[in-house]
């Protein structure tokens, strides 16, 4: 067994030497509520190898890391002073030794196995990126409600790591777990980026002519948001820093992108119909819209047997439009 220093405040675990050494990195901001999972689930962890848990810790006070430091000893705990996600994960890369970097989040559950398969995927498929599933798994109705749509063609845009589908390449994953010579080949992540930037990454992994794997086995619980405001925020934070990723890449570009902002400007320009006297021309997309949403909705509640799906229409139409706001009004981006 290695270890960092004497308090013990980084994981390695002692393991067969010809199995790759892992890290664990966590970008974390004010997670007390949910830190401890991710934590357990990491910790619970059957790799044989080497392993240690760095997270990066961009929080508003200090109790995060105290929480850390008492009941998770063996976590390494460095600061993120940026605050945001970019930054924490490639704090946490700096101060890693792993040859495997496993990306993970404050507010998600590793199943057991995950690394242990991860890894073997990994060597299998000479990747330098896989993934698997997100699965929202939700304790409230609105929060089942928010899964729900997560992992519906209406919600995703069919995206694979939300609504599965067979292992094989693909433009991204959820979170995923990296070979750290090609991480850093491409300079880790963009510290400029609030959301999106594991689409980023991946798409300029993808550019040097690596591949991002997806394995429909690997799959990592996902807390959605609890409230229609969150929801809202979250989605809009997503429209606006996709669109700064587009601008950027251009040759990322899918139609599904346009999906939500042609809806928005669609319905924007319904209501200046109504305005103007035309209703029947200005009612006509937003009845259809009202009219896909009941019936999807309808299908995925019978489907799931679910009785959240009675909400699934207005968190839909928030996630669609919110996205489309933020798309159609990107963030201004500085330097970091």
């Amino acid at each position: 067994m290695t270890e960092r220093d004497s308090d013990g405040v980084s994981a390695a675990i002692a393991g067969p030497a010809r199995l790759p050494s892992v890290s664990i990195v966590i970008p974390a901001r004010d997670s007390e509520a949910t830190i401890a999972e991710a934590l357990e689930s990491a910790l619970a962890q059957d790799y044989a190898g080497p392993v240690e848990i760095i997270v990066a810790d961009g929080s508003d006070r200090p109790s995060l890391s105290e929480t850390i430091r008492r009941r998770w000893p063996s976590v390494r705990v460095v600061p993120n002073p940026d605050r945001t996600l970019g930054p924490g994960c490639n704090a946490a890369l700096r101060e890693s030794v792993g040859d495997v970097v496993v990306r993970c989040d404050a507010h998600t559950v590793l199943p057991p196995g995950y690394i242990r398969r991860a890894v073997e995927t990994l060597e299998r498929t000479g990747a330098a990126n896989v993934g698997g599933r997100q699965v929202p798994v939700g304790t409230t109705h609105f929060e089942r409600a928010v899964a729900l749509a997560m992992g519906s063609w209406l919600g995703s845009g069919g995206a694979r790591h939300r609504v599965g589908g067979a292992a094989g390449p693909v433009d991204t994953v959820f979170l995923g777990v990296f070979r750290r010579k090609a991480l850093e080949a491409v300079g880790g992540y963009d510290p400029v980026l609030d959301r999106n930037q594991d689409y980023e990454l991946n798409w300029r992994l993808r550019q040097r002519g690596e591949i991002v794997w997806f394995d429909p086995e690997l799959s990592v619980r996902y807390r959605p948001r609890g409230t229609l405001r969150k929801l809202a925020m979250q989605h809009f934070d997503y429209g606006r820093w996709k669109r700064v990723v587009l601008r950027r890449h251009p040759g990322s570009w899918r139609a599904r992108h346009l999906a939500a902002p042609l809806l928005t400007l669609g319905l924007a320009a319904s209501a200046a119909f109504v305005l103007a006297g035309a209703y029947g021309t200005g009612a006509a997309l937003p009845l259809a819209y009202f009219a896909t949403l009941i019936f999807g909705s309808s299908v995925i509640g019978v489907r799931r047997r679910e009785l959240a799906a009675l909400l699934l229409p207005l968190v839909l139409a928030t996630s669609h439009l919110s996205w489309g706001a933020g798309f159609l009004f990107p963030a201004r981006v500085g330097n970091r």
